[in-house]
């Protein structure tokens, strides 16, 4: 079973960081996934740097600016995990533009995928539609599950093609702003997740934009089975380089 849809079945509400891949420096990568494992992190998303990413905030667009400029390339990603799998259990999630997908080559970059050892994509502007039609059948050779974007301005009907075509779990975008643009979250957005839990899809819903501690890691998991810490783990980053991880995990979910 792909580790993906494993750790769905955990009975807990699962924690999932994102980082930008050689950042802060080119070569932390590998230690980073490691030490989010050891300290109880559910699964990781790894942010494969993009010169123009549109649902990033200007902390995630600052660290692939700087990845970029350190010489991090897709390539330079996939030598990096070659032998992550010999170290690494939890789903390893790539996240990353349609862009430098295409130029790889779909096929060649899933086929990387599966060689050593990802689980799934999150490709916020791979349109559902577009994906069913021409690369689902890729995705599905190589075992990667493709993560969905929902914002509360998703219409039920696209929400409802998004669950049918997914097979995994959808990723509930807490507001229609960029990442790391919200502090806490308001009514409007508490009744969205009441919303989309009410629809009884068949793929649970992990929420992503605007947590950064315990508190709003609890709102957005009252109903979610998980929540997606990106700007605020960049941020720690930035102060800290790739040590205190551990104060940082626990500061979202205490042990």
């Amino acid at each position: 079973m792909n580790r993906i849809k494993e750790k769905l079945q955990e009975d807990k509400k699962l924690l999932s960081i994102y980082f930008t891949s050689g950042y802060p420096e080119i070569n932390d990568t590998v230690q980073i996934i490691k030490s989010l494992e050891k300290n109880g992190v559910d699964f990781i998303e790894i942010g494969l740097p993009f010169s123009d990413p549109l649902a990033d905030g200007p902390t995630i667009q600052e660290s692939s600016t700087i990845a970029l400029k350190s010489g991090m390339t897709t390539n330079k990603l996939f030598e990096q995990l070659k032998d992550i799998r010999s170290e690494v259990s939890i789903p390893l999630i790539i996240m990353g533009y349609f862009n430098p997908i295409l130029q790889f080559g779909v096929e060649k970059f899933c086929a990387k995928c599966e060689e050593v050892g990802i689980d799934g994509l999150i490709i916020p502007d791979l349109p559902v539609d577009v994906y069913n039609d021409n690369y689902k059948a890729i995705f599905d050779k190589h075992g990667l599950k493709n993560i969905f974007l929902i914002t509360p301005q998703t219409s039920e009907e696209r929400i409802r093609f998004i669950d049918e075509v997914s097979d995994g779990f959808i990723y509930m975008v807490s507001t229609a702003s960029v990442t790391g643009s919200t502090k806490g979250f308001g009514e409007e957005t508490k009744a969205y997740f009441k919303r989309i839990a009410d629809m009884k899809l068949k793929n649970p819903q992990v929420v992503g934009f605007g947590i950064s501690d315990e508190d709003t890691f609890n709102d957005a998991t009252k109903y979610a089975k998980g929540a997606i810490i990106g700007s605020a783990f960049i941020k720690h980053l930035n102060k800290h380089g790739k040590n205190n991880i551990e104060d940082f995990v626990k500061s979202v979910r205490p042990v």
